[in-house]
């Protein structure tokens, strides 16, 4: 998990943010050589091709837990949803519409993702979570806002408002295979989705990418894409879906200020309100404490971990490894939040 790595899981969702959030001014930037389709399909090819070399260099020393058979239908659910239909969808939207409404408008991933996990796996969102996303939102609202432009219910705003709302489930399938190895899963979701996409983009003439625009386009997909899911899934694993993208919401302003870096844009004053609201938001998700008498049902998983207070078992030495074990049912009170160990609902 993302504390056994030493490092806040925090720090890993808010580097997704960081590499997720610079794809939008850039993909912007490549829609005028590419069609969507084959601009998608690039991005997911160039992360698996990115993440490939890692995984070789590794070898099998890694100490991730191996994909199972049963983790295929999960996998496969978040490469459908996440990997193929809602990176197409989003680039016909962002088509239609400028790289800061399209921010803007992807925040509805945060809605869909905290609605989903507390519906499909009774995720506890406290009062507090939920003022961070209200205040996260309201920042990027305001960073996006635009008088001069009707945001309104246009063709445009409506296709990336359902791309956000199809990253939603894939960040809530996703969420139950975060122990598993995160290079596998980035990978497999690379080459499996860009495989796809750049089937269909054969389908459609003139849609196969001429070579000179296809090596940004690669490389593109390798950070924001390919790394950005890497640590997106590290995230998962301690802080679960909700916190996780409540940090991730942090994408939409790192787009603009590298629009503002790119397109030369003067900030008005929505953008200091904006970054006040959003450091707040932060502040609030960082203070959440969460401490309630909960029970720890009878599981059997398998995970990176190493023989701390919850894995007391015989076998491996202390250092971080990964194998199937067990952990008997208890119940207690402490500070936590819905990792893997803390799906449950109050007692």
């Amino acid at each position: 998990m993302g504390r056994d790595l030493g490092v806040h899981p925090a720090l890993f969702a808010l580097g997704a943010a960081i590499l997720f959030g610079a794809s939008t001014p850039f993909a912007k930037i490549l829609l005028s050589n590419l069609a969507p389709l084959p601009l998608a399909a690039s991005l997911y090819l160039g992360s698996g091709c990115g993440i490939l070399p890692f995984l070789a260099l590794r070898g099998r020393k890694g100490k991730e837990a191996a994909m199972r058979r049963g983790d295929l239908p999960w996998l496969f659910g978040g490469i459908f949803f996440g990997g193929i239909l809602a990176p197409v969808i989003l680039l016909y939207g962002l088509e239609r519409t400028s790289a800061s409404t399209g921010s803007l408008l992807l925040n509805v991933e945060l809605v869909a993702t905290a609605l989903g996990a507390y519906a499909l796996f009774h995720e506890e969102i406290t009062r507090r979570v939920w003022g961070a996303i209200a205040v996260l939102v309201a920042g990027s609202i305001l960073l996006s806002w635009n008088g001069m432009e009707a945001l309104g219910f246009s063709s445009g705003a409506l296709v990336i408002i359902a791309a956000a709302g199809l990253w939603g489930i894939d960040n809530n399938l996703t969420c139950v295979i975060a122990g598993k190895d995160p290079l596998v899963i980035a990978a497999l979701k690379g080459f499996l989705a860009g495989g796809v996409l750049f089937a269909g983009s054969l389908i459609i003439p003139g849609s196969v990418p001429p070579p000179e625009t296809l090596a940004p386009a690669l490389l593109l997909g390798f950070f924001s894409y390919g790394l950005s899911t890497i640590l997106f899934i590290l995230s998962l694993r301690s802080l679960g879906s909700t916190r996780t993208s409540s940090y991730f919401s942090t994408a939409p302003f790192i787009g603009a200020i590298l629009s503002l870096l790119i397109f030369r844009n003067t900030p008005g004053i929505f953008f200091f309100l904006a970054l006040i609201l959003m450091l707040a938001g932060l502040y609030l998700l960082t203070r959440e404490t969460h401490n309630h008498l909960h029970r720890h049902y009878r599981i059997v998983h398998e995970h990176r971990h190493r023989h701390d207070l919850r894995h007391l078992h015989e076998g491996e030495g202390s250092g971080e490894h990964a194998h199937f074990h067990v952990h008997e049912e208890e119940m207690h009170a402490h500070p936590h939040t819905p990792d893997l160990h803390h799906k449950h609902e109050k007692e």
